[in-house]
């Protein structure tokens, strides 16, 4: 990339919002063979309730960027694709019968890190999880759902980051993915399983510690400032002034260019 200094995003909006799309355009075309329009005819009906995490250098060039899709009238991405092949299962109803509110859930939709980031991409997408769980506390969702590359699911897993099946899915072929799962998690459960389970892993991933040569903003710069969805920031459940930090880790082998937890994690 052109420039080394590295900052984190949330919620971007103009130039950075436009390289966020080509990062996610770059990375999923490489990894999974999704076409610029391929993605348009899937995500554009979420465009207006998605939110995205961006991580950029100094040049205004995303190195890696997170799709996240707020409820609302779209409703969630991971839950209508459980209607399709090869699940055919009720989105919503598999989401209730895990105890999930989706009103109070949230979906990664898609998450990469460009080609040709090396070692640093495992910093890049460190940061990345970092802002998901730092805009879980800042605005109040408890859980997420996302369909999972398994490959990656295994790599999540082997850190201590426990996701669970939506009942009644399975493994099975997904936009480019040769098996994906759909899966959730509550944040906070995700995090204290893994200070229990790996607590190594914990340090990196919930802690931060070691995520160098990435600015990363306050807590309070994780809280949508605007009405997303059926998402009102009056409505936040939690005092900023109590959150604290967690960064969340993932990528653990650079040979993974592309992890999206929503779609192929």
């Amino acid at each position: 990339m052109g420039d080394d200094r590295y900052t984190l995003h949330f919620d971007v909006e103009g130039d950075l919002l436009a390289a966020g799309h080509d990062c996610e355009e770059s990375v999923f075309l490489r990894w999974f063979g999704n076409t610029r329009d391929q993605l348009a005819e899937e995500y554009g009906r979420y465009e207006d309730t998605s939110v995205f995490l961006v991580v950029a250098d100094g040049a205004g060039e995303a190195v890696g960027a997170c799709r996240l899709i707020v409820p609302g009238e779209p409703g969630l991405k991971t839950l209508h694709d459980l209607g399709r092949e090869p699940w055919r299962l009720d989105g919503v109803r598999s989401a209730r019968a895990a105890g999930l509110d989706p009103d109070d859930t949230w979906d990664i939709a898609t998450l990469g890190v460009r080609d040709g980031m090396r070692a640093r991409g495992v910093l890049v997408a460190a940061a990345l999880y970092h802002g998901l769980i730092a805009a879980s506390r800042a605005n109040g969702f408890r859980s997420v759902v996302t369909i999972m590359d398994d490959p990656v699911r295994e790599l999540v897993t082997g850190i201590g980051m426990l996701t669970h099946l939506l009942p009644g899915a399975s493994s099975g072929p997904y936009l480019g993915s040769a098996g994906s799962t759909p899966v959730y998690g509550h944040c906070q459960a995700m995090i204290d399983g893994q200070r229990r389970i790996a607590p190594e892993a914990y340090r990196l991933v919930s802690l931060g510690i070691g995520l160098d040569g990435i600015s990363v903003p306050e807590p309070e710069a994780f809280r949508l400032s605007r009405t997303v969805g059926t998402y009102r920031p009056a409505e936040v459940l939690d005092p900023v002034a109590d959150l604290a930090p967690a960064r969340l880790w993932a990528q653990p082998a650079a040979r993974r260019g592309a992890l999206s937890p929503a779609r192929r994690s």
